[in-house]
């Protein structure tokens, strides 16, 4: 793959490990979660859910968890990085439209944009890789 195929990797994870560190600990988790709710109240997209223990575990966890992932990606990108980070933003997308449609703050649009977008970006040179030469994507040249 390409430079710049890396370079999307790359920017890809810089976006996470700004996204995301507000996740990192119950502190900045509990402030990034009341800015997010009083934004999405204001622009008139609906707040979140009060803040509880549980949840803020579990925010935490996925925090901590993207935030390597990121830094690995920034530090060592890699084609197989990109790839496995286009699928782990398609499962992404897929909770976030779950959320949206059971009336979760509309704020999650911005975010569901992105990962969209950068999941689309790294997947589909993988998927040109497949359709143009099906045996040699996987390194099963003949």
């Amino acid at each position: 793959m390409t430079k710049k195929y890396l370079r999307t990797v790359r920017i890809s994870a810089w976006y996470d490990l700004i996204v995301t560190a507000g996740f990192a600990t119950p502190w900045t988790y509990a402030l990034l979660h009341d800015a997010l709710s009083d934004l999405g109240t204001a622009v008139g997209l609906g707040g979140f859910p009060p803040l509880d223990p549980l949840q803020s575990l579990y925010a935490t966890l996925m925090g901590s968890v993207v935030l390597i992932w990121a830094l690995l990606r920034i530090t060592r990108p890699l084609p197989i990085h990109g790839l496995f980070d286009g699928f782990a933003r398609l499962l992404f997308s897929t909770w976030f439209a779950y959320a949206l449609g059971h009336g979760v703050s509309g704020i999650l649009w911005v975010f569901l944009a992105v990962e969209v977008t950068f999941g689309v970006l790294q997947l589909a040179p993988w998927v040109r890789r497949v359709t143009s030469c099906p045996s040699s994507a996987y390194g099963m040249e003949r």
